[in-house]
């Protein structure tokens, strides 16, 4: 066979490996999230599949160093590629009611029974190597160099595959689509492999392989993650997007979608939930209205419409990392308020690059259920002070379970390491802890007061609720910074902790 063929298939192989590997995380991103478990874990299988490959492919190459034998190869790893994510569906909406009911076995269950199926695609794509070494060796004296040659081009593949997926192949044509893509591209360099080889059944089975794909790539075009009420759905180049309807209410929802980033009801004020609770979080320091407001984790924009709504003078500012969840807000969710400045951009980064003080920052920046640990330490609070102006407040959302505030009292003792005054306001019946800091020393009594005193109806009522259910937090916790911080093992354990007492109920 010829130079240029063998080049061209190691550099494909290369070129799918990586990119599967991506395409397989924002496959699991919809029910799983996209922590550091849920990466450490798909890296490890992968790598681990391509241990085997590398193992297997040189052991069968001197077995069988025929051309023919590695494209066949290649022609069922790229079948494998472009059927996974349909034979995939079934188990993952295994993973829907198994994380609505923390139901742990189940899910588990899910997820290693999809990455079990990245096994035959990611193993036989590891073959390809010492495959191409074994058949592009010509003498011993230049073993060293003809393999460094291979391994450097099938790593050049691979850096193809990691940015066109994920600057081009996921955000244009979705994650089903990119898998099609890399099948695609195997099966017709199988193909050309194969036909100049005269390996003609072989051959006729790769082309077969691509018309198949090809038939179920086109036959499905449902929805990813079917879930009721869907009007919308999005990949972006950070997260999977759904945006659901039911009686004129709107929730945005991401990824595993077991949480709601923003809720649209509208000419509504008050939404039954802790976004009220930010609309009182000024008065902490002061009986005046709040001129100016941050939001730091917009999505689409429940918190500044609650805002421009009560406060109409008001000034705001809010930072959200991802472009199409601000394009979903504006069209979906009335995100349109004349007095709201839009940053798109990480909300520490952005921060950074602002001399704009603030009345109110709010941080509502989770990626269900975990917060980027860089906004969570006490760096970052620190950032957050000097952005305050004389009567500012820092108001950031942190979830609990009933019965574990751990995170809660985490990221109020870490708080306390840069605010004098840290509190903790609780909306009934909700899942969520609203935490309030000031660089004044705040009596809470003093700013029961001033709830008290609240005459607008809206904000009267979210004060009757907050005044009973606020305390002052003066505790001990752990303090998360950007050298240490444990948020996501937390998390993990407060997640692992409700998974058991649900299942022993």
């Amino acid at each position: 066979m010829s130079r240029a063929l063998l080049y061209l298939t190691v550099f494909v192989g290369g070129f799918a490996s990586l990119g599967v590997e991506l395409a397989a995380s924002r496959l699991l991103a919809p029910f799983f999230g996209t922590s550091l478990l849920i990466w450490a874990n798909l890296i490890g299988v992968i790598l681990i599949y391509l241990s085997v490959g590398y193992w297997l492919g040189g052991r069968w190459a001197d077995r069988d160093p025929r051309p023919q034998t590695m494209f066949a190869i290649i022609a069922v790893a790229g079948a494998a590629i472009g059927i996974l994510p349909f034979i995939a569906a079934p188990l993952l909406s295994l993973a829907i009611p198994a994380l609505a009911q923390f139901n742990a076995g189940l899910g588990l269950a899910s997820f290693f029974g999809v990455v079990v199926l990245f096994a035959i695609p990611v193993t036989l794509l590891g073959c390809v190597p010492p495959f191409a070494l074994r058949l592009g060796t010509r003498d011993v004296e230049h073993v060293g160099a003809t393999g460094g040659g291979l391994y450097a081009l099938s790593t050049i593949g691979s850096i193809l595959g990691v940015y066109l997926t994920v600057f081009f192949l996921i955000p244009t044509i979705g994650t089903r689509l990119t898998f099609f893509v890399f099948a695609l591209v195997l099966l017709i360099v199988a193909l050309i492999g194969l036909l100049k080889t005269r390996a003609k059944v072989f051959a006729l089975c790769a082309f077969a392989f691509l018309l198949f794909v090809a038939g179920i790539a086109f036959l499905e075009r449902g929805s990813i993650k079917q879930l009721p009420n869907v009007i919308f759905e999005a990949e972006s180049p950070y997260n999977f997007i759904q945006v659901l309807e039911e009686d004129g209410l709107r929730l945005l929802t991401v990824n595993e979608g077991q949480a709601y980033q923003s809720v649209y009801y509208p000419n509504t004020v008050r939404l039954g939930g802790y976004w009220d609770l930010f609309l009182v979080t000024p008065y902490l320091t002061t009986s005046d209205a709040p001129r100016s407001l941050l939001v730091i984790g917009l999505a689409a924009g429940t918190v500044t419409k609650q805002f421009a709504q009560v406060y109409p003078d008001i000034k705001m500012d809010g930072i959200e990392i991802d472009p199409e969840i601000v394009r979903v807000g504006r069209e979906l969710f009335a995100m349109n308020e004349p007095n709201l400045n839009v940053i798109v951009d990480d909300g520490r980064a952005a921060l950074r690059a602002s001399n704009a003080r603030y009345d109110v920052i709010v941080v509502d920046a989770y990626r269900q259920p975990y917060i980027p640990f860089h906004l969570a330490t006490v760096e970052y609070y620190q950032e957050l002070a000097q952005h305050l102006n004389e009567r500012g407040v820092v108001a950031i959302n942190a979830a609990r379970t009933p019965n574990d505030a751990r995170l809660v009292n985490a990221l109020a003792a870490t708080l306390k390491q840069v605010f004098p005054t840290v509190m903790v306001m609780e909306y009934p019946n909700d899942t969520n802890s609203v935490l309030i800091a000031s660089l004044q020393k705040i009596p809470l009594s003093e700013f029961r007061a001033r709830l008290a005193a609240l005459q607008e109806p809206d904000l009267s009522e979210i004060a009757a609720l907050a005044i009973p259910n606020t305390r002052v937090w003066n505790e001990d916790g752990i303090v998360f910074t950007d050298d240490k911080s444990s948020v996501e093992n937390l998390i993990h354990a407060i997640i692992f902790d409700a998974t058991l007492g649900a299942e022993t109920k």
